[in-house]
């Protein structure tokens, strides 16, 4: 049994001797996994805020403080951005659905950002703290060799 989408339709595979109330059941069983999943891999604004003061609080002693963090479309050549001036920070749609650690580390990315404007030896050192940080942006640079973009820092 499974469950998967198809542009705009959903698709639920059952065994064919499943019928009736049965089949209906795991139907709706087999659309909220499916819904759950998108979930944790496609989180809100406000799980990203969540995620950034939890984030903050874990690698950076708190230090960082986001205003917000939001999705946004316009981000082509960048996963992320940061106005310290205001604490926001900006991630990349590009990234939905790309594993939760290297989501993580473009969080963290900005966060620091917002300690440290530039990327000299004081930034890097804090985003080193994540310690996923080296693998994450080894995935990212091969994403974006893999989609022929040129990669970018954040």
């Amino acid at each position: 049994m499974s469950a998967y989408r198809d542009g705009d339709k959903t698709i639920v595979l059952l065994p064919s001797w499943l019928t009736g109330e049965d089949a209906d059941e795991w139907v709706s069983r087999m659309l909220d996994r499916l819904a759950a999943k998108e979930r944790r891999r496609r989180p809100t604004d406000e799980d990203l805020l969540a995620r950034a003061i939890e984030l903050s609080m874990k690698f950076l002693d708190g230090k960082a403080e986001p205003v917000s963090v939001r999705w946004v479309d316009n981000q082509q050549h960048r996963w992320g951005s940061c106005t310290p001036e205001n604490g926001t920070i900006r991630i990349s749609t590009r990234l939905k659905g790309l594993p939760e650690w290297v989501i993580n580390y473009v969080i963290i990315h900005e966060l620091v950002h917002l300690l440290v404007p530039s990327h000299g030896p004081a930034f890097w050192k804090l985003v080193e703290q994540y310690p996923k940080a080296e693998r994450a942006r080894g995935f990212l640079e091969g994403f974006s060799a893999a989609g022929h973009s040129t990669p970018e820092e954040c």
